[in-house]
């Protein structure tokens, strides 16, 4: 399949399946419910959620463990990933997935929490507009980043790859380009955190209104 960007290309391809082992515990879970305790414990009625580039899973299984009721959606553009959400029995009913690049997704329905954590950090910056209007109009009232964050974009070395890693400021990007999205909250989780395995990862609540 031919990308719009070599960003997609990468996590579509064999580093997205190795991403996908490298990524998977219990302890990554356990980070993830604490976290999202946090976060979540700051909203009400959610009944719906969708997550930009969910990869398997981890951060829904964290929110539906919070919120067992939760209806589940996802995008994903690795295959193998996609096909293991898609069969996972941890989710009843089974979560939705579209799998796709999130370039290319097309907004079909109002989700009551949008969720994008570690995904915008790999997205090529020319089409970072495109992404947030995608998360805006997926929106029927919060908007959740949780990703690297950096007063100004910079571009860093992942894995001995080059631009396919960049921080900057997502959330205030996204908060000047829409008047009627108000921030929450916010926090941050350290890698050396004492009991959670944790990224260095700073989160950030909105609401639409």
């Amino acid at each position: 399949m031919k990308y719009k960007t070599q960003q997609e290309q990468f996590w579509a391809e064999e580093f997205g399946d190795a991403y996908i082992e490298r990524n998977n515990s219990q302890e990554q879970v356990a980070g993830n419910i604490a976290m999202f305790s946090k976060i979540l414990g700051k909203t009400s009625g959610i009944k719906s959620i969708i997550e930009f580039g969910s990869n398997v899973g981890e951060n829904l299984k964290a929110i539906k463990t919070l919120i067992p009721s939760v209806e589940c959606s996802a995008i994903e553009i690795n295959h193998k990933a996609a096909e293991i959400l898609s069969n996972d029995d941890f989710f009843k009913p089974k979560v939705k997935v579209y799998e796709t690049s999130i370039l290319d997704y097309k907004t079909e329905n109002l989700y009551d929490f949008v969720l994008i954590k570690g995904v915008l950090i790999h997205i090529n910056p020319n089409e970072l507009h495109n992404v947030y209007q995608k998360l805006y109009d997926s929106s029927n009232c919060y908007i959740c980043f949780a990703e690297y964050y950096n007063p100004v974009p910079v571009s860093i070395d992942y894995h001995g790859n080059s631009d396919k890693l960049f921080k900057r400021d997502f959330a205030g990007e996204f908060l000047n380009m829409y008047s009627d999205v108000k921030l929450i909250d916010y926090g941050f989780v350290y890698h050396g955190d004492n009991v959670y395995d944790y990224d260095d990862i700073t989160w950030f609540l909105m609401e639409k209104r």
